[in-house]
């Protein structure tokens, strides 16, 4: 799967959490649900983006897969 996509599945995820007012909770709203909606390869590829740049994702995209990364 290209990267593209899954930046814009994330930010898609972001974008229904981003209704909660407090962002660390919708954060790891994000996170819980890339836990489990995405398969392991997709989890290490937007990780790795991530980790790389982040080119693309909204902040709080960014903000739930950093957290993603730290519990890998």
């Amino acid at each position: 799967m290209h990267i593209e996509k899954l930046v814009s599945m994330a930010n898609d995820i972001a974008d229904f959490f981003n209704a909660e007012s407090d962002k660390e909770l919708a954060a790891e709203g994000v996170k819980k649900h890339i836990l489990r909606a995405w398969d392991p390869r997709m989890r290490k590829a937007i990780i790795a983006h991530v980790q790389a740049n982040g080119e693309g994702l909204s902040p709080l995209a960014a903000q739930a897969v950093k957290k993603l990364a730290e519990s890998s």
